[in-house]
Protein backbone atom coordinates (compact mmCIF):
# COMPACT_ATOMS: atom_id res chain seq x y z
CA UNK A 1 0.00 0.00 0.00
CA UNK A 2 1.41 2.89 -1.10
CA UNK A 3 1.45 6.06 1.27
CA UNK A 4 -1.48 7.91 -0.20
CA UNK A 5 -3.76 4.84 -0.18
CA UNK A 6 -2.96 4.75 3.08
CA UNK A 7 -3.77 7.84 4.17
CA UNK A 8 -6.69 7.85 2.06
CA UNK A 9 -8.35 4.38 3.18
CA UNK A 10 -7.80 5.91 7.26
CA UNK A 11 -9.64 8.96 6.39
CA UNK A 12 -12.59 6.97 4.60
CA UNK A 13 -12.31 5.22 8.49
CA UNK A 14 -10.92 2.20 7.45
CA UNK A 15 -8.27 0.23 8.30
CA UNK A 16 -4.95 0.39 5.98
CA UNK A 17 -2.03 -2.21 5.76
CA UNK A 18 -0.34 -0.24 9.27
CA UNK A 19 -0.68 3.33 10.93
CA UNK A 20 -0.32 6.00 8.69
CA UNK A 21 2.17 8.97 10.21
CA UNK A 22 2.55 12.31 9.45
CA UNK A 23 5.38 14.58 10.65
CA UNK A 24 5.44 18.53 8.75
CA UNK A 25 2.41 17.84 6.77
CA UNK A 26 1.36 21.39 8.17
CA UNK A 27 2.99 23.89 10.73
CA UNK A 28 1.63 22.08 13.88
CA UNK A 29 2.78 19.01 12.85
CA UNK A 30 5.81 19.15 12.35
CA UNK A 31 9.97 19.44 14.04
CA UNK A 32 11.75 22.79 15.31
CA UNK A 33 15.40 23.56 13.84
CA UNK A 34 17.20 22.84 16.72
CA UNK A 35 15.55 19.41 17.81
CA UNK A 36 16.45 18.30 13.72
CA UNK A 37 19.91 19.22 14.10
CA UNK A 38 19.56 17.59 17.30
CA UNK A 39 18.75 13.91 15.90
CA UNK A 40 20.71 14.73 12.80
CA UNK A 41 24.02 14.72 14.82
CA UNK A 42 22.58 11.92 16.80
CA UNK A 43 21.81 9.36 13.64
CA UNK A 44 25.74 10.78 12.15
CA UNK A 45 23.47 12.60 8.91
CA UNK A 46 25.90 15.35 7.32
CA UNK A 47 24.10 15.88 4.07
CA UNK A 48 21.72 18.50 3.15
CA UNK A 49 20.49 21.28 4.90
CA UNK A 50 18.15 22.24 7.42
CA UNK A 51 15.53 24.97 5.55
CA UNK A 52 13.14 26.80 8.76
CA UNK A 53 10.44 27.00 6.37
CA UNK A 54 8.09 28.14 9.38
CA UNK A 55 10.38 30.83 10.76
CA UNK A 56 8.10 31.82 13.38
CA UNK A 57 8.34 28.82 15.54
CA UNK A 58 11.47 27.47 13.51
CA UNK A 59 10.22 24.44 12.17
CA UNK A 60 12.29 22.48 9.50
CA UNK A 61 11.58 21.32 6.47
CA UNK A 62 11.74 17.55 6.71
CA UNK A 63 14.39 15.96 3.91
CA UNK A 64 13.79 12.77 2.39
CA UNK A 65 15.89 10.81 4.66
CA UNK A 66 13.42 12.21 7.05
CA UNK A 67 10.71 10.67 5.19
CA UNK A 68 12.08 7.92 4.09
CA UNK A 69 14.05 6.32 7.90
CA UNK A 70 10.50 6.99 9.73
CA UNK A 71 8.31 6.22 7.07
CA UNK A 72 5.67 9.39 6.64
CA UNK A 73 3.02 9.18 4.32
CA UNK A 74 1.99 12.96 4.19
CA UNK A 75 3.85 16.07 3.05
CA UNK A 76 2.90 19.62 2.87
CA UNK A 77 2.65 21.23 -0.80
CA UNK A 78 4.91 23.73 0.48
CA UNK A 79 8.33 21.90 0.04
CA UNK A 80 7.55 22.38 -3.38
CA UNK A 81 8.59 25.92 -2.75
CA UNK A 82 12.14 25.57 -1.45
CA UNK A 83 14.59 24.57 -3.60
CA UNK A 84 15.83 28.14 -4.81
CA UNK A 85 18.95 29.01 -3.48
CA UNK A 86 18.43 32.60 -3.52
CA UNK A 87 15.84 32.38 -1.28
CA UNK A 88 17.96 31.70 1.24
CA UNK A 89 20.12 33.04 3.75
CA UNK A 90 22.61 31.27 6.73
CA UNK A 91 21.54 31.44 9.51
CA UNK A 92 22.24 30.63 13.14
CA UNK A 93 19.63 28.98 15.19
CA UNK A 94 18.87 29.75 19.08
CA UNK A 95 21.80 27.23 20.08
CA UNK A 96 24.35 28.29 17.80
CA UNK A 97 23.54 25.07 15.27
CA UNK A 98 23.60 25.95 11.60
CA UNK A 99 20.44 26.61 9.32
CA UNK A 100 18.87 28.29 5.91
CA UNK A 101 16.68 30.83 6.48
CA UNK A 102 14.28 32.90 4.78
CA UNK A 103 15.41 35.68 2.79
CA UNK A 104 11.85 36.74 1.52
CA UNK A 105 11.31 39.33 4.52
CA UNK A 106 13.51 41.40 6.57
CA UNK A 107 14.66 40.28 10.03
CA UNK A 108 17.90 41.50 11.43
CA UNK A 109 19.55 41.35 15.11
CA UNK A 110 19.12 44.18 17.60
CA UNK A 111 20.87 44.78 20.42
CA UNK A 112 19.95 41.50 22.58
CA UNK A 113 16.97 40.18 20.16
CA UNK A 114 15.56 39.19 16.27
CA UNK A 115 14.04 41.66 15.15
CA UNK A 116 11.53 41.28 12.17
CA UNK A 117 11.30 44.74 10.47
CA UNK A 118 7.98 45.45 8.08
CA UNK A 119 8.72 47.59 4.75
CA UNK A 120 7.99 51.10 6.67
CA UNK A 121 10.81 50.07 9.33
CA UNK A 122 8.21 49.07 12.40
CA UNK A 123 9.43 45.93 14.36
CA UNK A 124 6.42 43.20 14.28
CA UNK A 125 7.80 40.90 15.51
CA UNK A 126 10.70 39.99 18.08
CA UNK A 127 13.02 36.54 19.20
CA UNK A 128 14.22 37.66 22.75
CA UNK A 129 17.79 36.30 23.24
CA UNK A 130 17.48 32.81 24.86
CA UNK A 131 13.94 32.20 22.99
CA UNK A 132 13.33 29.44 20.34
CA UNK A 133 10.39 31.57 18.91
CA UNK A 134 9.45 34.87 17.04
CA UNK A 135 6.46 36.82 19.62
CA UNK A 136 3.83 39.00 18.04
CA UNK A 137 4.74 42.85 18.77
CA UNK A 138 2.09 44.84 16.69
CA UNK A 139 -1.98 44.11 17.13
CA UNK A 140 -2.59 46.52 14.12
CA UNK A 141 -6.09 47.23 15.02
CA UNK A 142 -5.60 47.37 19.27
CA UNK A 143 -8.00 49.99 20.91
CA UNK A 144 -9.62 50.98 17.05
CA UNK A 145 -12.70 50.80 16.20
CA UNK A 146 -14.07 51.14 12.90
CA UNK A 147 -17.59 51.69 10.95
CA UNK A 148 -15.91 49.44 8.36
CA UNK A 149 -13.41 47.34 7.11
CA UNK A 150 -12.73 47.43 3.23
CA UNK A 151 -9.50 48.26 4.06
CA UNK A 152 -8.86 44.68 6.38
CA UNK A 153 -6.39 43.25 4.47
CA UNK A 154 -3.80 45.60 4.85
CA UNK A 155 -4.65 45.77 8.51
CA UNK A 156 -3.64 41.73 7.97
CA UNK A 157 -0.41 42.38 6.35
CA UNK A 158 1.04 43.94 9.48
CA UNK A 159 0.70 40.66 11.48
CA UNK A 160 3.70 38.40 12.09
CA UNK A 161 1.89 35.16 10.88
CA UNK A 162 0.67 37.35 7.41
CA UNK A 163 3.88 39.10 6.90
CA UNK A 164 6.43 36.20 7.74
CA UNK A 165 4.62 33.93 5.37
CA UNK A 166 5.88 30.38 4.36
CA UNK A 167 7.24 29.30 0.90
CA UNK A 168 4.52 28.82 -0.76
CA UNK A 169 2.30 31.68 -0.13
CA UNK A 170 4.78 34.26 -0.30
CA UNK A 171 4.30 33.57 -3.85
CA UNK A 172 0.60 34.86 -3.91
CA UNK A 173 0.99 38.51 -5.52
CA UNK A 174 2.20 36.69 -8.57
CA UNK A 175 0.23 37.13 -11.09
CA UNK A 176 0.87 33.60 -12.26
CA UNK A 177 0.64 32.28 -8.83
CA UNK A 178 -2.34 29.57 -9.03
CA UNK A 179 -0.91 28.26 -12.55
CA UNK A 180 2.72 27.63 -10.70
CA UNK A 181 0.98 26.48 -8.10
CA UNK A 182 -1.06 23.87 -9.79
CA UNK A 183 2.20 22.87 -11.99
CA UNK A 184 3.69 21.88 -8.46
CA UNK A 185 1.02 20.38 -6.76
CA UNK A 186 0.93 18.11 -10.41
CA UNK A 187 4.46 17.52 -10.00
CA UNK A 188 4.26 16.40 -6.45
CA UNK A 189 1.22 14.24 -7.21
CA UNK A 190 2.67 12.23 -10.22
CA UNK A 191 6.22 12.13 -8.91
CA UNK A 192 5.64 10.56 -5.36
CA UNK A 193 3.00 8.81 -3.62
CA UNK A 194 2.67 10.49 -0.75
CA UNK A 195 -0.89 12.22 0.38
CA UNK A 196 -0.45 16.04 -0.28
CA UNK A 197 -2.01 18.70 2.41
CA UNK A 198 -2.22 22.26 1.21
CA UNK A 199 -1.91 25.00 3.84
CA UNK A 200 -4.88 27.63 3.85
CA UNK A 201 -6.08 28.47 7.34
CA UNK A 202 -9.04 30.91 6.68
CA UNK A 203 -8.67 31.37 11.10
CA UNK A 204 -11.82 33.74 12.46
CA UNK A 205 -11.46 33.56 15.69
CA UNK A 206 -7.40 33.72 15.20
CA UNK A 207 -7.44 36.49 13.42
CA UNK A 208 -9.38 38.52 15.56
CA UNK A 209 -6.95 37.93 18.75
CA UNK A 210 -4.14 38.59 15.99
CA UNK A 211 -5.73 42.11 14.97
CA UNK A 212 -6.80 43.34 18.57
CA UNK A 213 -4.67 41.33 20.98
CA UNK A 214 -6.28 38.60 22.52
CA UNK A 215 -8.34 40.32 25.56
CA UNK A 216 -9.38 43.15 23.72
CA UNK A 217 -10.89 40.88 21.08
CA UNK A 218 -12.72 38.91 23.57
CA UNK A 219 -14.18 42.36 25.09
CA UNK A 220 -15.04 43.36 21.58
CA UNK A 221 -17.01 40.13 20.81
CA UNK A 222 -18.97 41.04 24.16
CA UNK A 223 -19.41 44.87 23.70
CA UNK A 224 -18.82 46.17 20.02
CA UNK A 225 -20.55 42.62 18.76
CA UNK A 226 -22.26 44.41 15.86
CA UNK A 227 -18.64 45.76 14.65
CA UNK A 228 -16.63 42.44 15.49
CA UNK A 229 -19.61 40.97 13.31
CA UNK A 230 -18.55 43.61 10.21
CA UNK A 231 -14.84 42.36 10.29
CA UNK A 232 -15.58 38.63 10.29
CA UNK A 233 -17.99 39.20 7.48
CA UNK A 234 -15.01 40.71 6.01
CA UNK A 235 -12.21 38.32 7.10
CA UNK A 236 -14.90 35.44 5.77
CA UNK A 237 -14.80 37.37 2.17
CA UNK A 238 -11.06 37.69 1.81
CA UNK A 239 -10.62 34.02 3.22
CA UNK A 240 -13.45 32.93 0.33
CA UNK A 241 -11.72 34.88 -2.44
CA UNK A 242 -9.03 33.16 -1.88
CA UNK A 243 -10.20 29.91 -1.44
CA UNK A 244 -12.18 29.46 -4.85
CA UNK A 245 -8.27 30.07 -7.08
CA UNK A 246 -6.80 27.70 -4.82
CA UNK A 247 -9.54 24.97 -4.66
CA UNK A 248 -9.34 25.16 -8.74
CA UNK A 249 -5.32 25.16 -8.96
CA UNK A 250 -4.90 22.50 -6.06
CA UNK A 251 -8.05 19.68 -6.27
CA UNK A 252 -7.18 17.54 -8.71
CA UNK A 253 -3.55 16.98 -6.85
CA UNK A 254 -3.96 17.81 -3.61
CA UNK A 255 -6.19 15.30 -1.07
CA UNK A 256 -6.08 17.74 2.36
CA UNK A 257 -6.98 21.17 3.03
CA UNK A 258 -5.45 22.73 6.09
CA UNK A 259 -7.90 25.24 8.09
CA UNK A 260 -7.29 26.44 11.53
CA UNK A 261 -8.85 28.30 14.64
CA UNK A 262 -7.46 27.20 18.05
CA UNK A 263 -10.55 27.04 20.39
CA UNK A 264 -9.09 25.97 23.59
CA UNK A 265 -7.67 26.44 26.67
CA UNK A 266 -5.88 23.34 29.07
CA UNK A 267 -8.73 23.81 30.75
CA UNK A 268 -11.70 24.18 28.69
CA UNK A 269 -12.88 26.28 25.39
CA UNK A 270 -11.77 29.51 24.91
CA UNK A 271 -14.85 31.08 24.07
CA UNK A 272 -18.47 29.55 25.10
CA UNK A 273 -19.88 27.21 23.04
CA UNK A 274 -22.54 29.63 22.42
CA UNK A 275 -20.84 32.32 21.29
CA UNK A 276 -18.74 29.67 18.69
CA UNK A 277 -22.62 28.97 17.14
CA UNK A 278 -23.61 32.54 16.71
CA UNK A 279 -20.22 34.16 15.42
CA UNK A 280 -18.05 31.62 13.82
CA UNK A 281 -19.73 28.54 13.22
CA UNK A 282 -21.59 30.20 10.64
CA UNK A 283 -18.75 31.88 8.71
CA UNK A 284 -16.80 28.68 9.43
CA UNK A 285 -19.66 26.87 7.18
CA UNK A 286 -19.71 29.11 4.36
CA UNK A 287 -15.71 28.41 4.13
CA UNK A 288 -15.89 24.74 4.46
CA UNK A 289 -19.35 24.14 2.28
CA UNK A 290 -17.40 26.03 -0.46
CA UNK A 291 -14.49 23.29 -0.28
CA UNK A 292 -16.91 20.76 -0.49
CA UNK A 293 -18.90 22.20 -3.36
CA UNK A 294 -15.54 22.60 -5.52
CA UNK A 295 -13.62 19.78 -4.72
CA UNK A 296 -13.09 16.67 -2.86
CA UNK A 297 -10.66 17.84 -0.70
CA UNK A 298 -10.72 16.68 2.88
CA UNK A 299 -11.03 19.55 5.29
CA UNK A 300 -8.49 19.26 8.09
CA UNK A 301 -8.76 21.95 10.91
CA UNK A 302 -6.01 22.73 14.00
CA UNK A 303 -7.54 23.54 16.41
CA UNK A 304 -5.41 23.11 19.94
CA UNK A 305 -6.83 22.68 23.10
CA UNK A 306 -9.55 21.27 25.34
CA UNK A 307 -12.43 21.78 22.32
CA UNK A 308 -14.30 18.60 22.79
CA UNK A 309 -17.21 20.90 23.39
CA UNK A 310 -16.94 22.02 19.80
CA UNK A 311 -16.82 18.59 17.73
CA UNK A 312 -20.47 18.52 17.30
CA UNK A 313 -20.44 21.71 15.59
CA UNK A 314 -17.35 20.75 13.81
CA UNK A 315 -18.61 18.35 12.42
CA UNK A 316 -22.08 20.10 11.36
CA UNK A 317 -19.41 23.18 9.75
CA UNK A 318 -18.13 19.95 7.05
CA UNK A 319 -14.66 19.25 9.11
CA UNK A 320 -13.34 15.66 8.05
CA UNK A 321 -10.45 16.04 10.27
CA UNK A 322 -9.04 17.55 13.62
CA UNK A 323 -5.53 18.34 14.82
CA UNK A 324 -3.92 18.22 17.03
CA UNK A 325 -5.89 16.15 19.16
CA UNK A 326 -4.48 17.66 22.70
CA UNK A 327 -5.05 14.15 24.78
CA UNK A 328 -3.34 15.87 28.26
CA UNK A 329 -6.44 18.47 28.02
CA UNK A 330 -9.86 18.85 29.63
CA UNK A 331 -12.19 16.35 28.18
CA UNK A 332 -9.99 15.01 25.07
CA UNK A 333 -8.95 11.74 26.19
CA UNK A 334 -8.84 9.34 23.55
CA UNK A 335 -11.01 6.47 24.77
CA UNK A 336 -14.01 9.85 25.17
CA UNK A 337 -12.97 10.62 21.82
CA UNK A 338 -12.75 7.69 19.69
CA UNK A 339 -16.05 6.52 21.46
CA UNK A 340 -18.25 9.62 21.22
CA UNK A 341 -17.14 10.58 17.38
CA UNK A 342 -14.69 8.30 15.85
CA UNK A 343 -17.46 7.57 13.24
CA UNK A 344 -17.74 10.95 12.49
CA UNK A 345 -13.90 12.33 12.41
CA UNK A 346 -10.56 11.66 11.63
CA UNK A 347 -8.10 12.35 14.44
CA UNK A 348 -4.67 13.42 13.17
CA UNK A 349 -2.66 13.57 16.10
CA UNK A 350 -2.65 12.62 19.86
CA UNK A 351 -0.31 9.90 19.51
CA UNK A 352 2.19 11.26 22.20
CA UNK A 353 2.22 14.16 24.59
CA UNK A 354 4.42 16.34 23.27
CA UNK A 355 4.06 18.70 26.47
CA UNK A 356 5.33 16.64 28.96
CA UNK A 357 5.85 13.01 27.39
CA UNK A 358 7.81 13.74 24.42
CA UNK A 359 10.68 16.08 25.69
CA UNK A 360 10.95 15.30 29.39
CA UNK A 361 10.40 11.26 29.71
CA UNK A 362 12.45 8.18 28.64
CA UNK A 363 12.20 6.17 25.50
CA UNK A 364 10.70 3.42 26.94
CA UNK A 365 7.84 5.57 28.36
CA UNK A 366 6.83 7.44 25.04
CA UNK A 367 7.05 3.67 23.47
CA UNK A 368 4.16 2.66 25.84
CA UNK A 369 2.37 6.06 25.31
CA UNK A 370 2.63 5.90 21.47
CA UNK A 371 1.20 1.89 22.08
CA UNK A 372 -1.37 2.93 24.02
CA UNK A 373 -2.96 5.91 22.12
CA UNK A 374 -2.68 4.77 18.90
CA UNK A 375 -3.99 1.57 19.96
CA UNK A 376 -7.33 3.49 20.86
CA UNK A 377 -7.69 5.90 17.69
CA UNK A 378 -6.70 3.41 15.28
CA UNK A 379 -9.60 0.81 15.77
CA UNK A 380 -11.37 1.17 12.46
CA UNK A 381 -9.37 3.90 10.83
CA UNK A 382 -10.17 7.34 11.39
CA UNK A 383 -6.45 7.98 12.78
CA UNK A 384 -2.94 8.78 11.34
CA UNK A 385 -0.36 9.28 13.95
CA UNK A 386 1.66 12.09 14.64
CA UNK A 387 2.61 13.74 18.07
CA UNK A 388 0.13 16.02 19.77
CA UNK A 389 2.04 19.67 18.14
CA UNK A 390 5.42 20.22 16.64
CA UNK A 391 8.59 18.38 18.09
CA UNK A 392 10.22 21.33 20.39
CA UNK A 393 13.57 22.05 20.61
CA UNK A 394 15.31 19.70 23.40
CA UNK A 395 13.57 16.69 22.62
CA UNK A 396 15.88 14.04 23.24
CA UNK A 397 16.65 12.06 19.88
CA UNK A 398 16.01 8.91 21.37
CA UNK A 399 12.77 10.00 22.02
CA UNK A 400 12.13 10.69 18.69
CA UNK A 401 13.41 8.03 17.27
CA UNK A 402 11.83 5.55 20.28
CA UNK A 403 8.35 7.27 19.07
CA UNK A 404 8.67 6.59 15.47
CA UNK A 405 10.27 3.04 15.76
CA UNK A 406 6.89 2.29 17.99
CA UNK A 407 4.48 3.75 15.76
CA UNK A 408 5.71 2.34 12.56
CA UNK A 409 5.83 -1.71 14.17
CA UNK A 410 2.01 -1.59 15.52
CA UNK A 411 -0.14 -3.25 12.74
CA UNK A 412 -3.80 -3.14 12.15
Amino acid sequence: MTPRERITMALRHREPDKVPVDCGAMRSTGIMGIAYNDLKKHLGIEDGETRIYDPVQQLSVPEQWYLDRFRIDAVDLARMFVDNPADWIDWKLPDGSEARFPAWFHVEKRENAWVCVHDDGEIIAVMPEGSCYFDQSVWPLYNLHKNDFDDLSGYMHRVMWDYMKGPLWKNANRPDFFKVLRNKAKKLYEETDYAIMVGFGGNLFEWGQFLYRNDEFLINLISSRAEMEKMLDKLTEIHLENLEPLLEAVSPYVQIIQMGDDLGMQTGPMLSPAMYRELFLPRHKKMYRMIKEKSDLYVFLHSCGAISEFIPDLIDAGVDIINPVQTNTAGMEPARLKREFGKDIVFWGGGVDTQYILPESTPRKVREEVRKNTEIFMKDGGFIFNQVHNILAGVPPENIIAMYEEVNGIRY
